[in-house]
């Protein structure tokens, strides 16, 4: 069949949204969200805690990155102003930051709505607060 100007070209395959995965407000799939939600530590998760309304698995990773990053900004900022151990304590903290950056963004790519062990529950604590 020869295709025309207006004949509809048909769908690719693989173009459907992952199985289980829901959408979302934004039209983001979920494991995307939750990785979006980390990529720019707290600043992006501050974003999609504004934006997304309906996803609470984004709103999850949102308000954990949120909660995270932010910590460790503050802390950071806090140790810079300590000369030697805060120097020394500093360096520790930007390698484990980075792989918990990248751990928490491959767990989302999974779709895993995975808690780390404090700030999951600070996390899951503060959303059901927002929804009252």
């Amino acid at each position: 069949m020869v295709q025309g100007p207006n004949t509809p070209i048909p769908p690719k395959s693989g173009g459907s949204p992952t199985p289980g995965m829901k959408k979302s407000s934004t039209g983001l799939e979920e494991n995307i969200g939750g990785v979006i939600a980390y990529l720019l530590g707290f600043v992006s998760g501050i974003v999609l805690l504004l934006v997304e309304k309906e996803n609470d698995t984004i709103r999850f990773h949102a308000m954990q990155s949120t909660i995270v990053f932010g910590s460790i900004f503050v802390l950071g900022m806090v140790l810079n102003l300590i000369p030697i151990i805060g120097l020394m304590v500093s360096l520790l903290l930007t390698p484990v930051s980075l792989i918990l950056w990248i751990l928490l963004m491959i767990k989302a790519y999974q779709g895993n709505r995975y808690h780390l062990p404090i700030t999951g529950k600070m996390a899951e604590d503060q959303l059901r607060k927002m929804m009252d």
